[in-house]
């Protein structure tokens, strides 16, 4: 797992990424400005910027934290490099950009699922944590905006901008794999027929449902919230359930982004 996502992120630097000059964040993106400046090559920035960072993290932190990013940092410098022949696919910007960010949040995500990381800014947000009390989505934030300002400074505006966009792309590509891309609905319902609702979601529909207990904040009442977890397709299929039974029933359908258990996925 963690050899799939790396080759993802490498191949999404040699085509995309690297030969368009977009640093989009973390220490690739470091690598991105270092190879245009004085020439290193990006395999090396990503060696040479996380072995200083493992060993500091394994000294402040604990060798715990470090050990599942070593394999990840390894082997993805050792990616970039060996997939350094591939050639750049286009030299448009956007298209280099949100392709770029595609296949480095695949990436990223695969490697996530793998409980794993490639270190880098995993680290220096960690390290930031502890001795700044910056929470490490901040820190991560704080890291990636001060490399694509760097981007604006040695490259220029534009780059900088689409940069930005490509590590926006990257971020939600990053939690789609992690969550998985079957989304479902969770459905709270709230109605003095609730037994019956329940009765015919289980009958009619074949899912499952949770009756809750439940009072009014402002009437003290107490009240009975049925709640199902259903596919996306489904929904129409309950409303119209819903409404049959108590046209006035007062229904909540919000987004469930992953469901582990029995008719969903079971967890791996």
């Amino acid at each position: 797992m963690i050899i799939i996502g790396v080759a993802f992120m490498a191949v999404s630097l040699n085509i995309f990424l690297v030969p368009n000059r977009i640093a989009a964040g973390g220490v690739s993106g470091l690598g991105v400005i270092l190879l245009y400046l004085i020439n290193v090559p990006v395999g090396v920035t990503i060696l040479a910027a996380n072995l200083p960072l493992m060993l500091i993290t394994w000294w402040v932190i604990g060798f715990k934290f470090v050990v599942n990013s070593v394999i990840g940092a390894l082997l993805l410098s050792l990616f970039v490099e060996a997939l350094s022949f591939l050639q750049p696919i286009t030299g448009d910007l956007l298209l280099a950009s949100i392709y770029g960010g595609i296949l480095m949040g695949i990436g990223t995500g695969i490697v996530f699922r793998a409980q794993a990381s490639t270190g880098g800014t995993a680290l220096a947000a960690r390290l930031i944590n502890h001795y700044f009390g910056f929470t490490i989505g901040q820190s991560f934030l704080f890291i990636d905006f001060f490399i694509i300002f760097l981007a604006l400074v040695f490259f220029n505006p534009e780059v900088a901008l689409y940069a930005l966009l490509s590590l926006f792309v990257a971020s939600k590509v990053t939690d789609l794999v992690q969550e998985g891309f079957a989304f479902s609905k969770a459905a709270l319902i709230i109605s003095p027929q609730s037994r019956q609702i329940a009765g015919r979601v289980l009958e009619e529909m074949g899912r499952g449902a949770t009756v809750l207990k439940a009072e009014g904040a402002f009437t003290g009442e107490e009240k009975e919230v049925v709640l199902v977890v259903m596919s996306q397709g489904e929904v129409s299929r309950l409303k119209a359930l819903v409404y049959d039974i108590d046209p006035r029933a007062f229904v909540v359908i919000s987004n469930a982004s992953e469901v582990l258990g029995e008719g969903f996925r079971l967890r791996t």
